[in-house]
């Protein structure tokens, strides 16, 4: 986890003389090689943190990023949320007018840096900041989530091909079972160790509460796959919605997911789907009251060396 640097407020693990933000933001994946910074690709965090850059050049630090999800490439994003922690030099500068700009009618302080970002990256850019505000006590946008939720979505032979968001959409050329799909997304639901779901990484757990997990077709014959889950594992939602098609295509019966989820051990038997149909859709977070509770809980379990993964897709953890 990224922090500014600074001695620790023991209260809420936010650098004293610190202002912690929240943004909330969304971006097509196509173009990006994941969230996470990484020398000479594309990434979103790049992207973000090369524009806070030139935002705070007049600060001999800029600031970071840390986010509650690092989305692989491809992966898409509606409900992305990071924080970053200014000190009162920075925060002092949101409140200045941009350059030419009318005092009366920017907004300020940590309303204007959605605006700034967003001037920087135009109007036709594939990543957009839907809002940036000032963070409760406590607040972490990864260690403070208490769920993630995502959608994948599969057009198959009897659903509409719209070309305008095949960027988003797995088009799957045979039609499958939504409902057999459905009744095997519904057996997997609960606490369970996803090892046979999940890519393995050293020194991660791959016990997930999975909340929720359903297929539907949507108004234009679209498969739909909703997923909710305290946290996901390396590469468990892509497995799921592959395993889930291979079930619609008839190739598995639908208990045989929960079976192989049970046996603990990854095998062959289906094909992890594509990342290009998955999209971040909300992250979810206690009650202010409830923050740094959370996040210090959290943290307690990625010390005692369950890493709490709250990645359901990036690199190095991705989906």
């Amino acid at each position: 986890m990224t922090e500014a640097e600074g001695p620790l407020d023991a209260a809420d693990g936010i650098p004293a003389a610190s202002h912690r933000l929240r943004l909330d933001l969304a971006y097509d994946g196509t173009a990006f090689s994941g969230w996470s910074r990484q020398p000479g690709l594309r990434t979103v965090q790049g992207e973000l943190e090369a524009a806070l850059a030139t935002v705070f050049r007049r600060t001999p630090v800029p600031p970071t990023l840390t986010v509650a999800g690092r989305t692989d490439a491809g992966v898409h994003a509606l409900g992305q949320v990071a924080h970053l922690d200014l000190d009162d030099a920075q925060l002092g500068m949101l409140d200045a007018p941009h350059r030419g700009g009318d005092r009366s009618r920017a907004p300020m302080g940590a309303a204007a840096l959605a605006r700034r970002l967003n001037g920087i990256a135009g109007l036709d850019s594939d990543v957009w900041i839907a809002r940036a505000t000032r963070a409760p006590a406590g607040f972490d946008a990864r260690f403070s989530a208490v769920w993630r939720r995502y959608e994948y979505r599969v057009a198959d032979a009897v659903a509409l091909k719209d070309p305008r968001r095949r960027s988003a959409t797995l088009w799957h050329p045979v039609e499958l079972d939504v409902a057999a799909m459905d009744a095997a997304a519904a057996a997997l639901t609960g606490l369970h160790d996803w090892a046979a779901y999940c890519k393995p990484r050293e020194g991660a757990t791959t016990i997930r509460t999975l909340q929720s997990f359903s297929w539907h077709r949507d108004a234009d014959g679209v498969l739909v796959a909703r997923l909710q889950a305290d946290a996901f594992c390396h590469s468990m939602v892509r497995a799921l919605v592959g395993g889930s098609m291979a079930v619609g295509a008839g190739r598995l019966a639908p208990e045989r997911l929960a079976g192989i989820r049970d046996e603990a051990r990854r095998g062959s038997e289906f094909i992890v789907a594509p990342a290009k149909g998955l999209t971040l859709m909300e992250v979810g977070y206690p009650p202010d009251s409830e923050l740094a509770a959370r996040a210090e809980q959290t943290r307690a379990r990625r010390d005692a060396g369950e890493v709490d993964a709250p990645h359901l897709t990036g690199s190095p953890s991705s989906t």
